[in-house]
This record gives structure tokens, C-alpha cells and sequence, in this order.
């Protein structure tokens, strides 16, 4: 979905799905059941306690700081977020997928209310990231995007522990 050629209702249902990440994640942890939440899909992919600390850290490292720059500064220079080395250093493996999944519903809650404070002209504010000119709604695109590859990863995770 490019930002710029978006209904308003698509921009809802965007802002929505957005909205509803943390209850997607919630029920995902509670339906694998402890006995599942380090099970990888493959040894390349994360488990379910590896997608809750991803999403929490990039949601406060990555997307909150992100749209604060956008907000405070004249087209800031937006860093990226190696999700597979942060990962590695903070060993998501060892870690309470549960609190994670808090954090990150925090942290998400923290990033509507922001974009829920803003006037529209707000979301035509521009930076750079990874190498092209972006605009506040076209990260909060990104936001959606991404959430809808791990709705898709956790998805199948599940399937795979039921069969």
C-alpha cells in the first residue's frame, strides 16, 4: 500500500490492523501453550518468543523513534533496525515472550496515541530511510506491512504445532 494513494477507509482498516497487533500476538503466545513458545518453523526463522521480542524492541527502537524524528526534526537521516542481530545480542531465546508481548502492546499503545495527537499535514512530514524519501504515512505503511509478514510467520508457526 503506498501512503500516497490511499483511501481514507483503507487508512483506517491500516490503523486498525496496526491497532490490533498486540491482541493477535497475546493470543498466539496463550494458543501454542508454554510447551511451544521457543519452536522454530526452521532454524532461519524466529520462534514465537523470538516475534514478541522483535516486535516489541523494533516497536520502541525502531518505529517509535523513528516517527518522534520525523515529527522533531527537518527530514532526518532514519537508521535501520538489523532485527537478526538484535536478536542475537539480546538472546530473545532466553527471554519471557510473555512480558515481551506487554512491552511491545505498550509500546504500540504509545505509538497510536502519538499519531492519534496529529494533524494531518503531520503525516506529509518526509525523512530519509534506507536510501529513498519516506513520509510519516508512508512509515506508518511500513508499520503495516510488517506486522502483516509476522501476522503471517506466527500464522503459519501455529498451523505447523498443530499438525
Amino acid at each position: 500500500m503506498n501512503a500516497r494513494d490511499t483511501r481514507p477507509d483503507e487508512w483506517a482498516q491500516a490503523l486498525e490492523r496496526i491497532g490490533a497487533m498486540p491482541a493477535f500476538l497475546d493470543a498466539a503466545i496463550h494458543e501454542a501453550g508454554d510447551e511451544n513458545l521457543g519452536a522454530r518453523p526452521s532454524a532461519e526463522e524466529f520462534s514465537l518468543t523470538e516475534h514478541a521480542c522483535h516486535l516489541r524492541d523494533l516497536e520502541r527502537d525502531g518505529y517509535l523513534l523513528r516517527v518522534r524524528r520525523i515529527l522533531a526534526e527537518d527530514a532526518p537521516e532514519l537508521d535501520g533496525f538489523d532485527g537478526t542481530a538484535v536478536a542475537k545480542a539480546r538472546d530473545y531465546v532466553v527471554q519471557d515472550p510473555r512480558a515481551a508481548a506487554r512491552d511491545f502492546a505498550a509500546a504500540r499503545g504509545e505509538l497510536l496515541a502519538l499519531l492519534a495527537s496529529l494533524e494531518p499535514g503531520d503525516f506529509r512530514r518526509d525523512a530519509r530511510f534506507a536510501g529513498r524519501r519516506i513520509t510519516l504515512a508512508d512509515l506508518v505503511t511500513l508499520i503495516d506491512a510488517h506486522d502483516g509478514e509476522h501476522r503471517a510467520e506466527i500464522e503459519r508457526l501455529l498451523d505447523d504445532l498443530e499438525d
